[in-house]
């Protein structure tokens, strides 16, 4: 009977095994038949259409999937695809113009002033750009205030009140669930472990939030102001009173020019177009366009730059889409490094940080690099802790005004459940060789011995954080040491700081490199190239639900965020250099 048994479920096992592997084919099949897509045409006389109402990364990534290396996937919908676009825009006859439309915007604020400098460029080549919106979200206005005419519906919002940042603290929390936090931490700034150790924000933590959130609103108000012909003054005092909270408001206030309804606004594209009532308006969506500009930027040089993209946190080992991993990273470094036709490269930088280790893992391989050929760093949103470690050492540096950067210290988190286990009545005994055989129980308190070694552990690694800096940039130490702390900046007071070298976005950072390597003519070589396993490229295409959909539908994408936080936090391994929190500016 157990015979049987065991046959059938060797039968059972191949069935399913043979019917993973043909649905796998076929959906690699089908990404290969996506990404050959048919050629687009687009008509005279058309309208650009920018709805941005997706999540926007800087990389959206190239991906090889395993035991099928003849297939890549390559998405073209990054945000540095959306500027080359808008870039191609300019100069190509057929597109009259642009219109943002109820976007929803789901970028960073650096993002968000990138994809805006790609506008201003767009508007100097004399075409026009108009934004509608049922609803104005303070991000999306700060993008659409770059338009000819802003538009809003009669029945619309708009959101302008400036910023604000939330922080959770968890001090009674684990003194009523019996469950703390160890913390050992290096600079009196480094307040991504503060939330444990108190219920109120430090005085140190309260001065840097607002610092960077007033310099951040400061360069929005700026940026607003000159497009529409106002003044920071005038400004503030509209978000300050909400003045532009309703349609008729934000007319009054000149945050807009019209109120009208959609078909109202689609008749005023025509007259721009100067197209018949009776015609349909001409428009391509982004997507569309996206691929009509890959097939028509062609060259046939063999000069290239590598961009590489860090975009997440970082951990140690094997990185994928949204996290850096040592491994994949430096990989792409060699790569590039070993490339005859790559003249220099580009790091491209979007983290919080992550592990220490793997922040110095890469740092090494771009030190190696660097003797090659040119290594140029751009910062996106965020460049701080391990983030800012992996860029310190580079030929330059850029990043934009907006750009969150510094956060020079070091922390780490032990989680403990002595409270907790002794409420529940449980007892952990030890047994040992050697006296510092225990390096630590979840069970047990920190003693003052452990608690020794790992802040002389945290003390190291700060020395060589700040001897990296200092090395890297050509300050003195004493001079690092001054605006390190944990401390974050913003990228204009990085510069003043000489954190950074330039004010600018990563086509400013891809000139310099083909100036710095005598490279005129050259193609973007894009890394790193992810790999891929069947199983998750089947949750990707709804043929197995990952858990992460599961939990987000059952718990709401907010606790859900909650939950992948602590998850996060628990897998940690080593000492962090990580931004001081999880940075959301509303």
């Amino acid at each position: 009977m157990n015979f049987i048994k065991r046959v059938l479920s060797t039968i059972t096992g191949l069935f399913i095994f043979l019917f993973i592997c043909v649905v796998g084919v076929l959906i690699i099949v089908f990404i290969s038949n996506k990404n050959t897509t048919d050629t687009v045409y687009v008509k005279p006389n058309t309208v650009l259409k920018l709805k941005l109402d997706f999540p926007i990364k800087d990389y959206a990534g190239q991906t090889k999937f395993k035991d099928f290396e003849f297939t890549i996937d390559h998405k073209k919908n990054g945000l540095f695809d959306i500027i080359g676009a808008i870039n191609f825009a300019a100069t190509d006859a057929k597109i009259k113009g642009i219109s943002i439309e109820n976007n929803f915007i789901q970028a960073g604020l650096s993002q968000t002033k990138a994809l805006r400098d790609a506008l201003v460029n767009f508007k100097a080549s004399g075409k026009f750009i108009n934004a509608y919106a049922d609803i104005y979200t303070q991000k999306d206005y700060y993008l659409c205030s770059v338009a000819d005419t802003v538009y809003i519906n009669p029945a619309g919002m708009m959101e302008f009140k400036g910023l604000y940042s939330e922080r959770l603290y968890f001090k009674d929390f684990q003194e009523k669930s019996g469950l703390k936090m160890e913390v050992i931490r290096f600079g009196k700034y480094k307040s991504a472990v503060e939330p444990y150790l108190t219920n109120t924000m430090s005085a140190e933590n309260r001065e840097q939030i607002s610092k960077y959130l007033n310099s951040i609103w400061g360069q929005i108000k700026k940026e607003i102001a000159i497009s529409r012909h106002t003044t920071e003054h005038l400004l503030d005092n509209i978000a300050d009173n909400l003045l532009a909270r309703t349609p008729s408001r934000a007319l009054k206030s000149k945050l807009v020019d019209k109120i009208a309804y959609h078909d109202q606004y689609i008749s005023h594209l025509k007259k721009a177009t100067h197209t018949a009532k009776d015609e349909k308006l001409s428009q391509i969506n982004l997507s569309k366009y996206l691929n009509y500009v890959s097939q028509k930027e062609k060259s046939n040089t063999k000069n290239k730059i590598a961009v590489i993209f860090a975009e997440g946190e970082i951990i140690y080992g094997k990185g994928k889409l949204g996290s850096i991993g040592h491994i994949t990273t430096n990989k792409a470094l060699r790569q590039a490094r070993k490339d005859k036709n790559v003249k220099a490269v580009v790091l491209r930088i979007n983290s919080p940080g992550g592990s220490a280790l793997a922040s110095e893992l890469i740092w090494r391989e771009i030190e190696l690099t660097k003797k090659v050929k040119p290594v140029i760093v751009s910062m996106g949103n965020v460049a701080a802790s391990g983030g800012y470690y992996m860029a310190c050492n580079a030929n330059k540096i850029f990043a934009q005004p907006t750009t969150i950067t510094g956060s020079i210290g070091v922390f780490g988190v032990l989680p403990n459940a002595k409270n907790l286990a002794d409420r529940w009545g449980v007892n952990a005994e030890q047994v040992i060789t050697n006296k510092n055989a225990l390096t630590y129980s979840v069970l047990e308190p920190l003693n003052d011995n452990q608690r020794g070694f790992i802040k002389e552990s945290i003390i190291d690694i700060y020395e060589l954080f700040t001897q990296r800096v200092a090395t890297g940039r050509a300050l003195d130490i004493n001079h690092v040491k001054a605006i390190a702390q944990g401390r974050v900046w913003t990228g204009t007071d990085a510069l003043n700081n000489k954190l950074i070298d330039e004010i600018g976005g990563l086509s400013d950072a891809i000139q310099y490199a083909s100036n710095l390597s005598n490279t005129e003519d050259y193609k973007i070589k894009k890394l790193p190239i992810f790999e891929q396993d069947i199983e998750e490229l089947m949750e990707q295409y709804g043929l197995m639900q990952s858990k992460e959909n599961i939990l987000i539908k059952e718990l709401g994408v907010e606790n859900y965020k909650v939950l992948k936080e602590i998850k996060a936090m628990s897998k940690r391994k080593g000492m962090q250099l990580l931004l001081p929190y999880n940075l959301d500016i509303k």
